[in-house]
């Protein structure tokens, strides 16, 4: 059995772009031009215009753009229809090591394998480019562990949280516990 994903990336709940999509401005890419970027996928002309339009409408930006007459004529993508490119691709790469990633699951609210999974707080966060130390209290020690700083942003780790420090044999994690409010605070 296998673990499959699917990538989307939208904006205020609208689906913007998905791997179709992706597959659909790439192949644009390479042939500079729409009507052979069809053909090599396989669909009418009609509909990958209404696609561009779709997304167009709903980034409110042009994601390709039309040359016509003379030797540079064809379609290209814009900047933004290339950032685009990026984003679901990074996106894309992030899910599937994730998935891949034998402790991903710990990551996502499964129980750990881990034993040594120890509650502390954050005493100081020392944020560089790429790393990041995070010391964290376990009464009565301080334990600093080194992560990416793109770890320390996506579990919003400050000064103060609760952490837990889960430690493998060849590694110490971080997982940041998820504070459920209780009926009395939505009040």
């Amino acid at each position: 059995m296998e673990t499959r994903t699917k990538v989307w990336l939208t904006e205020d709940g609208k689906h913007i772009i998905g791997a179709g999509k992706v597959n659909l401005l790439k192949a644009i890419d390479e042939e500079r031009s729409l009507s052979k970027a069809c053909k090599k996928l396989g669909i009418s002309y009609k509909h990958a215009w209404l696609i561009l339009k779709k997304m167009n409408e709903r980034v409110d930006h042009e994601v390709v753009y039309t040359v016509r007459g003379g030797k540079g004529q064809g379609t290209f993508l814009t900047d933004y229809g290339k950032q685009l490119i990026d984003e679901y691709e990074a996106s894309r790469t992030y899910v599937d090591e994730t998935v891949a990633d034998d402790t991903s699951w710990e990551n996502i609210s499964f129980k750990l394998s881990a034993r040594n999974k120890l509650l502390g707080r954050v005493v100081e966060v020392e944020k560089g480019d790429i790393v990041s130390k995070v010391r964290i209290e376990i009464d009565p020690a301080v334990l600093t562990s080194i992560v990416t700083a793109e770890a320390v942003d996506r579990l919003d780790v400050k000064e103060g949280d609760e952490l837990f420090a889960i430690i493998k044999s060849t590694e110490v994690m971080l997982a940041k516990p998820v504070r459920i409010p209780d009926e009395s605070e939505g009040e």
